[in-house]
């Protein structure tokens, strides 16, 4: 009887666990509906922000312009110092989320390392910053409670603070690694280069399309604040984008956890049954025995 006991227990656990992840999945659905529509929202802007700096940096090569003259377009081929800037969730129970984007940057660490060249981490969210804390991994900032409310001051002075180091020569590249929402079941991680930024004609139209025009001695002043509002929105629509594959991993993983979760009730009934039967058969036979022992 003990053993069956032993499988209620288990029985009773599990649901309580399949109770509590299929919870989890349906918040994390609600949470990903409102993250997706701010998300495709946002990705309209950045696009139009990244349309104008490629258009900016075309005029630039049009006009003969040298693009190293300005610290923003200026690409160091071998560079010293690079700072890297990866987004990871503040949670958990969310597969293979925090993993993927920690083995990118790893991967990025190691390919640099080889190179020679100094690398500098800048993490936001804790399961990230706790995993390289784990293996003694020196950081230089830590931000944890933006990649669950992201928030557009706060990640202007995060990036802003990053960005002043690269101008003042403290670091020669800025590279952001996120893990982006794809679709509701699938997430794919995105590396980017914030700084300098790419003024080759490789991945862009060689012909303008706008009415924009740039004149060789242009007043430098609004070049910088574009610039710097491009960047910025780069950093808050990165964590809006891995906030929302965030959402869609966690609910792909509790509905996974739920799945197994009733699965196991159904092989524990089944044990459960069976040891029962087992029981009852030896109630019986012992019954019966006691009987014929009488005769």
């Amino acid at each position: 009887m003990a053993n069956l006991k032993d499988i209620q227990r288990k029985i009773k656990s599990v649901k309580n666990t399949q109770k509590t992840t299929h919870a989890m999945k349906l918040v994390s659905s609600a949470k990903l509906k409102r993250t997706e529509e701010l998300a495709r929202r946002s990705r309209v802007y950045a696009g139009k922000l990244t349309e104008m700096i490629d258009e900016i940096a075309l005029k630039i090569q049009n006009l003969g312009a040298d693009a190293s003259d300005n610290i923003y377009f200026k690409d160091n081929n071998h560079p010293k110092k690079v700072d890297i800037i990866f987004i990871s969730a503040d949670k958990g129970l969310c597969g293979g989320f925090n993993a993927q984007t920690i083995k990118r940057v790893n991967k990025l660490m190691e390919g640099f390392k080889d190179d020679e060249v100094k690398v500098r981490l800048n993490g936001v969210g804790r399961k990230g910053i706790d995993y390289f804390r784990f293996n003694n991994v020196e950081m230089l900032r830590e931000v944890i409670g933006l990649s669950s409310a992201p928030d557009y001051p706060k990640a202007a002075e995060f990036i802003t603070e990053i960005v002043e180091a690269y101008v003042n020569g403290e670091t020669d590249r800025i590279i952001m690694v996120h893990n982006g929402y794809v679709n509701m079941i699938s997430q794919e991680v995105r590396e980017d280069q914030i700084l300098p930024i790419d003024v080759s004609t490789e991945h862009r139209n060689t012909e303008s399309r706008s009415e924009l025009e740039i004149e060789p001695d242009d007043d430098s002043t609004l070049l910088v604040a574009l610039t710097k509002r491009y960047i910025e929105y780069s950093m808050y629509y990165a964590l809006l984008d891995s906030l929302a594959a965030e959402h869609a991993a966690r609910m792909q993983a509790m509905d996974a956890a739920t799945t197994n979760a009733k699965e196991m009730v159904k092989t524990l009934s089944v044990q459960y049954n069976k040891a029962r039967q087992e029981a009852i058969t030896t109630e019986l036979i012992e019954i019966i025995s006691g009987v014929e022992s009488m005769k």
